[in-house]
């Protein structure tokens, strides 16, 4: 059974980036600050799943 080309698209669409032209410098602090909580909390989820990942090593390991 062949793949649908369809069938290797993301499930999930990209982010539209955001026109930051028209921001103005306040906004545009505001979202950088936004900007990198949301990249902290997706790193703090990188290392959780790295640990999982760790645990389950150890534990499949002989």
């Amino acid at each position: 059974m062949a793949i649908e080309p369809e069938e290797l698209e993301p499930l999930r669409p990209k982010p539209t980036a955001r026109e930051l032209e028209t921001l103005g410098i306040d906004e545009l602090e505001t979202y950088i600050a936004e900007l990198e909580r949301e990249t902290e909390r997706a790193r703090a989820t990188i290392q959780a799943k790295q640990g999982f990942r760790t645990d389950a090593d150890s534990a499949f390991k002989t």
